[in-house]
């Protein structure tokens, strides 16, 4: 699937804040949506590239992939 196509079913913007709380923030948002709906997360911290994909496995969602964008990626999430 050709990521710049994805529509998410909702957007959280993380970008300036640092770990932990794009994982927490992450983490409530999923929560907030249904089974199979996509969060994108936007961010600026690093280390979320890691903490996002690892926490996704690890709770049976999926990391569907990440974009690069000027000054900040984008992460999709699906709710498992």
């Amino acid at each position: 699937m050709d990521l710049e196509s994805i529509k998410p079913d909702q957007t959280l913007d993380a970008k300036g804040l640092s770990c932990p709380m794009p994982l927490l923030r992450t983490k409530k948002a999923v929560s907030s949506i249904k089974s199979g709906q996509i969060l994108e997360v936007l961010g600026t911290d690093p280390g979320s590239k890691n903490d996002l994909p690892g926490w996704c496995e690890r709770s049976g969602h999926t990391c569907m992939g990440i974009i690069d964008d000027v000054g900040f990626f984008r992460i999709y999430i699906m709710k498992g």
